[in-house]
């Protein structure tokens, strides 16, 4: 008896099972959310798009996020980062869940050069307990079309965490 496995070519990946959110109403929840994240707001950051397990985040080009040379941040690539990679994995979190930050690793790539920063955050790996996320971060001349220049990369472990009393 013969044991084939199909091996798929070099660079291709197999396609994921779309994921489906816990709860029906994960969208109004992540808007919510991201509306009440004064850091969001500080720098002037917007979800741009956002489905189940996915949220990309755009900052446009200020004085007041860039670095001396004129790049944007390196601090402000981790912040924006950290969010949209936290609620693409918050979007498939149940109701009564807040999610938190456990780690990320963050690779600067090259410089953040260009009139927006975009952040597109997707669930690796969703859980219980634990999310894994991976975000891309790129520089763009405008938030939603191409091309895009690849600046950074994060990988992200968040935790679900019971929503306190009152939210």
């Amino acid at each position: 008896m013969s044991s084939t496995v199909a091996v798929p070519p070099a660079g291709a990946t197999p396609a994921a099972a779309p994921l489906q959110p816990r709860d029906p109403e994960w969208r109004a929840r992540v808007e919510r959310s991201f509306g009440l994240q004064g850091a969001m707001r500080t720098i002037g950051a917007r979800i741009v798009l956002l489905e189940p397990g996915l949220c990309e985040l755009a900052l446009p080009y200020a004085e007041a996020v860039a670095q001396q040379q004129g790049f944007f941040h390196g601090g402000i690539i981790g912040t924006l980062g950290d969010s949209a990679g936290g609620y693409a994995g918050y979007s498939m979190m149940s109701a009564d869940s807040e999610v938190l930050t456990t780690e990320y690793k963050l690779n600067l790539l090259s410089p953040a050069v260009g009139q927006w920063l975009v952040a597109r955050g997707e669930v690796v790996k969703p859980g219980r307990t634990l999310t894994v996320t991976r975000v891309d971060v790129f520089v763009a001349e405008a938030p939603q079309e191409a091309p895009r220049k690849l600046c950074a990369t994060l990988l992200q472990t968040l935790i679900r965490v019971d929503k306190p009393a009152g939210m």
